[in-house]
């Protein structure tokens, strides 16, 4: 699966599956982790992340679950180049959680976080999910204005990692309704 977007006149986006273990997959990871843990360490202790406790917490948070058969990975290029990622894990039969959404800063307002989430949409599809859940901090504003932009709502909590604030779900068979 392959998902191809144009969206400036030099820019396309495409985004599709690949190996969470590689070394795009890597850096995008490692990007997306410092970005967040230097968010919330700026709004919580008015520092960044010291190296030791960047390392910790990746160490803490390992993605290899964003595989087959327990996840999807999805990579997206703008203009060929690794720009944006987002993992899909299966919870059950139903409902795959969506997590590690990222676009690089200097690509961000491109169209790469839409064309990530109909890539994301199309692959929980493929899992045969009927929804998307996920959950997120508060202070993480930009990602919380995505997704309800893309038709996610709030839902109650349904766990409780120590940085869930909000969660917010996604019903996948209400758009298949929609559509016919």
């Amino acid at each position: 699966m392959t998902i191809s977007t144009p969206h400036t006149a030099t820019g396309l986006w495409t985004v599709s599956r690949a190996d969470v273990g590689s070394p795009e997959a890597a850096a995008l990871l490692r990007e997306y982790f410092v970005d967040v843990a230097n968010r919330y360490y700026l709004l919580h202790l008015g520092r960044e992340g010291t190296p030791e406790e960047i390392e910790t917490g990746l160490a803490d948070s390992p993605s290899d679950d964003l595989a087959g058969p327990t996840g999807v990975f999805l990579l997206g290029r703008y203009d060929g180049e690794p720009q944006s990622c987002a993992g899909l894990r299966v919870l059950d039969d139903r409902s795959v959680e969506l997590t590690r959404v990222f676009v690089r800063p200097a690509v961000r307002g491109t169209g790469g976080g839409a064309g990530l989430l109909a890539a994301v949409d199309a692959a929980a599809r493929e899992l045969g999910a009927e929804r998307i859940v996920l959950d997120t901090r508060l202070d993480l504003v930009e990602a919380r204005a995505l997704y309800t932009r893309h038709g996610y709502r709030e839902i109650p909590a349904y766990n409780s990692g120590p940085y869930a604030q909000i969660w917010y779900g996604k019903d996948l068979t209400a758009e298949v309704a929609d559509s016919r």
